[in-house]
């Protein structure tokens, strides 16, 4: 069994994001980068579905500039067999991230297709979704438990209302949360041994799927300072500070 596992280089969760000047998007430059966190949980249940006997191979994919292979060893280190860059420079949307990963599936023919519900960068949750209707797949998202059977896999989804376990007919695509699991940290043998792990690079044009932006940003800005807060001497001046200052109530 294949599985196919999209990583994203983004901004690390660390960082202090700051705006550009300009505003026309958020500083990326002399900024510590990482694969988007809800991608490493993908990563991580995909290795252990292999640890387990169910899954044979692993291959990680990132769309984006030549410095997303740094993103890609890491899935190597972790455990991936091999990976995929589509390389560009050019920004591409959610959409256009579908479209290239249905070519994808097309080519390597996955039984499976995990990654994060949402990069921590757009917060979009939308490439998944997108993905299995392009491809006509069954979708299972927001996964705090995965088993593969025999031609079907038993999803557990997080939603509003609790737990909702589903089953889906295989192939199919899944977005995974943050319960699922928690992402080991790749040892300094496997880290050797994924620099010889093969990484194919495939120029976005050569895949021949149009992956325009749809949308324009207008402007970027930082959120407003919050202001202090004060200590009011009794409930009635809270309630009043409430009614007539804030007007919550």
């Amino acid at each position: 069994m294949k599985v196919l596992v999209a990583v994203k280089r983004v901004v690390d969760y660390n960082v202090k994001i700051r705006v550009k000047a300009d505003k026309t998007g958020v500083e990326t430059a002399n900024v510590k980068m990482s694969m988007n966190p809800f991608d490493e949980i993908a990563v991580e249940e995909a290795v252990r579905l292999k640890e387990a006997g169910t899954v044979t191979e692993i291959i990680a994919v990132s769309i984006g500039p030549q410095q997303c292979q740094e993103t890609i060893r890491t899935a190597l280190a972790m455990g991936a067999d091999r990976g995929i860059l589509v390389k560009t420079d050019d920004e591409v949307q959610p959409l256009g991230i579908a479209k290239v990963f249905k070519a994808l599936v097309e080519k390597e023919a996955p039984d499976l297709v995990l990654m994060g519900k949402q990069a921590i960068d757009d917060d979009s949750n939308q490439t998944g979704q997108m993905l299995a209707g392009l491809l006509g797949w069954p979708q299972a998202t927001f996964l705090s438990k995965v088993a593969l059977g025999d031609g079907a896999a038993t999803m557990t989804r997080e939603v509003d209302g609790g737990l909702e376990t589903i089953e889906v007919k295989m192939p199919c695509v899944g977005t995974v949360d943050l319960r699922l699991n928690t992402p080991r940290y790749a040892s300094l043998p496997n880290i050797m041994k994924a620099k010889k792990k093969p990484i194919e690079t495939l120029e976005l044009d050569s895949l021949g799927v149009d992956t325009a932006p749809r949308l324009t940003t207008v402007s970027v800005d930082e959120p407003p300072a919050r202001q202090a807060g004060v200590v009011v001497p009794d409930v009635a001046t809270l309630v009043d500070k409430l009614r007539n200052e804030a007007k919550v109530i």
